[in-house]
């Protein structure tokens, strides 16, 4: 494992719920791993320890089994071969482009300097901007520089703080493809922060969430959206909905009860007594439920957001359960009008009744 962090605790002074609680994570060579999760639950403040600007409470973290922070140990970020990019570029207005990316390589030879830049701007798909200023480039460009910089010393691990969030939606995740590009044919290995999932799924191989200073999940964004290990993290990613069921025995096979009509998949759900009476709840995704007019259960339209190829409805059923279905935009139904449903589920999610 390339970057291990264990078990670890972060405080500051004065307060009394740590800041980064027990976090356990691992991130192999070459991978990207990437942090989420609302404002103040702990990331930046993980991200920040791992580079070493943080001092560490409690737990270890290890770089290529090297142990660089501990509550008795922080190596301080410059040994630590970290390259760092934030939100805010910090580039030098009054330095060109090439002297901003060679900022961190003064110490080497100049033609060492020059060959590493070129390499650097070609990687970031800036060859031949060397001599243009920050204030002559886009918002996107400023950040491909800004990765140009934190790539030239051939950094061990690259960290990011919320690159892309003063940048437009739309370039973001176009961004956030191109650095993971960029990052892959570097070889480097990186800990990106972010509060957007799109961004998250976009750049991440591995991706964790956390909130309240914990870590409730470290897997791949497939994983994450289908096999969800908490509710908030069930709740936090993609759109979805919980709804009542209740498990019960059927010879050998676990069949969930809800609003929507019997759920047979369920072999990788607990079994009925894990719940007191089977009651629990399940977890429905938007892409669970699907539009059929000749469904037995019917649904009343709430709201509706035009995706472009799609709908995304949320609908409320007679009983006054409410769920969201993603359904074709040539569905152009009215907010009002009662329309079929039926759920198609691939994976059953259930949790303890809130």
């Amino acid at each position: 494992m390339f970057l291990e962090v264990s078990q670890l605790e972060v405080r500051y002074a004065g307060r009394s719920q740590a800041a980064v609680q027990g976090v356990t994570l691992g991130l192999h060579a070459g991978d990207i791993g990437v942090l989420i999760g609302p404002s103040g639950c702990g990331k930046t403040t993980l991200l920040r320890a791992v580079a070493g600007l943080e001092p560490v409470s409690a737990g270890e973290i290890r770089l290529k089994q090297q142990l660089v922070g501990s509550a008795h140990l922080n190596v301080p970020p410059e040994s630590r071969r970290i390259g760092m990019v934030f939100q805010d570029y910090a580039l030098f207005p009054h330095l060109s482009v090439e002297r901003n990316v060679a900022f961190g390589i003064h110490q080497l030879p100049r033609a060492e300097q020059a060959a590493r830049v070129a390499e650097a701007l070609q990687l970031v798909g800036l060859e031949g901007s060397g001599a243009r200023f920050p204030h002559e480039l886009s918002g996107g460009q400023q950040q491909r520089v800004a990765l140009a910089r934190a790539l030239a010393p051939r950094p061990q691990l690259m960290l990011l703080d919320e690159p892309f969030s003063n940048l437009d939606v739309d370039l973001r995740e176009r961004l956030a493809h191109e650095v993971r590009d960029i990052l892959k044919a570097a070889g480097a290995t990186a800990l990106f922060v972010t509060h957007d999932q799109f961004e998250a799924f976009a750049i991440g191989d591995v991706i964790g969430v956390m909130h309240e200073g914990h870590l409730h999940q470290w897997d791949d964004a497939y994983t994450l959206y289908h096999r969800p290990a908490t509710r908030f993290v069930a709740d936090f990613i993609g759109h979805g909905v919980f709804t009542p069921a209740r498990l019960v025995q059927r010879g050998n096979n676990v069949v969930a009860q809800t609003p929507l009509g019997d759920l047979t998949d369920l072999a990788e759900c607990p079994l009925p007594a894990s719940y007191p009476g089977g009651e629990c709840d399940v977890l429905l995704r938007a892409d669970d439920v699907v539009h059929d007019d000749h469904a037995p259960v019917q649904a009343q339209i709430l709201r509706k957001s035009f995706r472009g190829s799609e709908f995304l409805y949320t609908l409320r059923l007679a009983s006054g359960q409410t769920l969201m279905a993603h359904v074709p935009s040539h569905h152009n139904h009215a907010v009002g009008e009662w329309i079929g449903i039926r759920a198609q589920v691939d994976h059953v999610v259930t949790f303890a009744r809130d």
